[in-house]
């Protein structure tokens, strides 16, 4: 029996190369030769050009801009987070056991990109259409409607409207630090509210940093347990 049955049998593919798949499971901190960031690069490259094709092919007249702002809805962290836990990525991914302690399995960061590495895998080995079928599928099931409104939620506007009229203020924006390589930078934003931060989040882009720290700032609010 493979050792990545679960996984084989949630994507309904069995993987050819164990040397793959382990690569594409492997964090850096599990100290290998090998980890899944090579794998990662592939496979955000992959996803990208998949959900593009698909979105071309579903809304045939829809304009680019609105591709474009659905496309940015699916492929990010967040979204791929969501197939990753669609998947029960986390439980096959290799950790240390420091990294295990800090709760590794179900951190965003990592998930996302053990699920760009394994898309990468599968594409090397089985190739762009056996890895599309796989990969719209698992969006088909994660996300029940695939459209703007749907996909792209505007928590800044939302926290804005909120602000001003509970507390008669618009939120600021800070940026606490920018870090990591040119090539895969990311951003910690924090929201700051009546001379006192709220929250803070970490993001690819600084858009998308003030997206996540905007809804845990709904969220801290509204007094909703996160």
């Amino acid at each position: 029996m493979s050792r990545f049955k679960a996984l084989e049998d949630a994507l309904n593919y069995n993987f050819k190369r164990d040397d793959l798949i382990t690569e594409a499971l492997t964090h850096k901190s599990y100290k290998k030769p090998y980890n899944n960031e090579r794998l990662e690069f592939l496979g955000d490259a992959v996803l990208d050009l998949i959900v593009g094709e698909y979105l071309f092919s579903k809304f045939p007249k829809k304009d680019e801009g609105i591709l474009s702002k659905i496309r940015a809805s699916l492929v990010n962290e967040t979204g791929f987070t969501k197939l990753a836990n669609k998947i029960n990525l986390g439980q096959s991914i290799l950790i240390s056991t420091a990294e295990e302690n800090n709760n590794g399995r179900n951190k965003p960061s990592l998930l996302s990109n053990a699920f760009e590495a394994v898309i990468g895998a599968i594409y090397l080995e089985s190739g762009l259409d056996v890895t599309a079928k796989i990969a719209i599928t698992l969006i088909e099931e994660t996300y029940p409607k695939i459209d703007l409104n749907s996909l792209s939620k505007d928590f800044k506007t939302t926290l804005q409207e909120l602000t001003q009229a509970d507390f008669g203020e618009t939120p600021t924006y800070k940026l606490i630090r920018a870090f990591g390589p040119d090539h895969k930078k990311e951003f910690e934003i924090a929201v700051e509210l009546q001379n006192r931060i709220i929250s803070a989040a970490i993001g690819r882009s600084k858009k998308e940093a003030q997206q996540k720290a905007a809804e845990i700032a709904l969220k801290t609010l509204k007094g909703i347990e996160q």
